[in-house]
């Protein structure tokens, strides 16, 4: 039923805003001054392509500005973001080893995202990761939402990149149900989810909702977190930017391990919450999937059991196979679909298992220990 409501509230709004853009082109004027804040910790790999793809955008030079804060790396990405100074004076580089002073703390990011935000000269944050890929009108979609909606606090579109590996597609697949979900709850003002992988935010908003004061102790959510943060003072700022022309790519993790490391600490800040409506959606779809995997386990001990585990799981699989069709046409990943049937029981565990780790364990991110 859920997979139904956001199926009909994603088409509304893919089709409500194709209109608005088409009406509003011949006249829009780009205005908006963005600040775009990337932390980086140990991208080598990945940062030349990140600051390549922003400084390609179809937006005047003079409205944006690019902060890298450089989270103690010890490979070359220092190195090659003094590269990119050489030929971009908007692009400026801030050392979390100059604002750490030697503390530890459980919460690097959002303590980069603060310092950066203390020094942006934009009106507008813009946040995205190390290791994502913006699209070339990525900033005049953000202005052009801006401009039209009067909304303060924008939510966009991610998506991995399908390294065609069993894992890779496995984190695509999860990936657009929760990247579907996102856009349905949001446009519907349900419950408040983003990325901040493609998300901005007035600057003035994040300092009238008082930054990130009493979840700094956490070391996720500087995203959803300050989204709800921002919900709680007024629900009417948020708003979603539905359009394919503003995904931002990101690539998948190469490792097992690092995958579940990664969802423990996405599912982490789940008992920070304090809005029922979300937690209420947490619970049901995880109480579903514990109910999925015991009856699995009692199937072992009970063969006729496994006839009504494979039933609950056709009804599963079908029901979010509609939803993940409209999700997988969005961002162009319809060939993926094939895939979803036969990782429905994985899914089904790691969903178990995260969610248990990340409320009562511990996990590493980035050669760190998080508690």
């Amino acid at each position: 039923m859920l997979a139904i409501y956001c199926l009909l509230i994603l088409t509304y709004r893919y089709w409500l805003i194709r209109l608005k853009i088409y009406a509003t082109a011949l006249s829009y004027k780009p205005v908006s001054f963005f600040s775009i804040i990337i932390p980086a910790r140990n991208e080598e790999d990945n940062i030349g392509q990140c600051l390549s793809s922003i400084f390609k955008n179809n937006y005047p030079e003079n409205l944006y500005e690019v902060i890298v804060i450089n989270d103690e790396s010890t490979d070359r990405t220092e190195q090659i973001i003094q590269s990119f100074q050489e030929q971009n004076s908007s692009l400026h580089l801030l050392q979390m080893c100059d604002l750490l002073q030697g503390q530890k703390i459980n919460a690097y990011k959002k303590k980069a995202i603060e310092a950066a935000i203390a020094t942006a000269a934009g009106a507008w944050i813009v946040t995205t990761d190390a290791d994502c890929i913006v699209p070339e009108n990525w900033l005049a979609n953000f202005d052009h939402y801006i401009q039209r909606s009067g909304k303060k606090f924008i939510a966009a579109p991610v998506a991995f990149i399908d390294d065609h590996t069993f894992l890779g597609r496995f984190q695509c697949l999860d990936f657009l149900s929760l990247q579907g979900i996102t856009a349905a709850s949001v446009s519907a003002g349900f419950h408040s989810m983003c990325n901040g992988a493609n998300l901005c935010y007035e600057k003035a908003l994040f300092h009238e909702v008082n930054g990130f004061e009493n979840i700094s102790h956490i070391a996720s959510g500087d995203d959803m977190l300050l989204m709800h943060k921002v919900q709680q003072r007024n629900a009417d700022d948020i708003g979603y930017l539905y359009t394919p022309q503003s995904i931002v790519a990101t690539q998948p993790v190469k490792t097992w391990k690092a995958f579940i490391n990664q969802r423990i600490r996405w599912a982490s800040k789940a008992s920070d919450y304090t809005d029922w409506k979300i937690k209420l959606v947490l619970w049901l779809v995880y109480l579903l999937n514990v109910c999925m995997a015991a009856t699995f386990i009692v199937a072992l001990f009970h063969p006729v059991m496994l006839i009504y585990w494979l039933g609950l799981l056709l009804i599963k699989t079908i029901t979010e196979l509609f939803f993940m069709a409209k999700i997988a046409g969005f961002y162009k990943q319809q060939s993926l679909l094939k895939w979803f049937p036969l990782m429905q029981p994985l899914h089904i565990l790691y969903t178990v298992a995260a969610g248990f780790l990340g409320r009562f364990g511990t996990y590493q991110w980035k050669e760190r220990e998080v508690q």
